[in-house]
């Protein structure tokens, strides 16, 4: 027979909670995703995490790369650097501290895919 433990989250700080996009960050992703997917510019999209970011991937086809990542930076090492918008190569189109803001100055129409 298994022993199964039980976990608690008594030892949960505020330094846990910034491993993964809060509920808010997530909502205006959302938001936006939505709005492109009716526009019919993406099609899919996944989570994907290491040890220094966290990000949204977008997807113009299932079986393609990235064409582009929504991106929640870890261990920034300067303010402006928190939340990053990258191309389907890693290249840093825009940055900013503020997840929303950086969402709403974005022209997403501008935004070409590079093959």
């Amino acid at each position: 027979m298994k022993k199964f433990t039980l976990i608690t989250n008594k030892n949960f700080n505020n330094k846990d909670r910034e491993i993964f996009f809060v509920k808010k960050e997530l909502q205006a992703i959302f938001n936006l995703y939505s709005k492109m997917v009716s526009n019919g510019t993406w099609r899919d999209y996944s989570l994907s995490s290491d040890k220094k970011e966290i990000s949204f991937d977008v997807y113009k086809k299932t079986s393609d790369k990235p064409i582009l990542r929504i991106a929640k930076n870890l261990c920034p090492k300067y303010l402006n650097e928190k939340f990053l918008i990258k191309d389907k190569n890693g290249k840093i189109i825009k940055k900013s501290e503020n997840l929303k803001l950086l969402i709403r100055k974005t022209s997403w129409g501008n935004l070409k895919i590079v093959k």
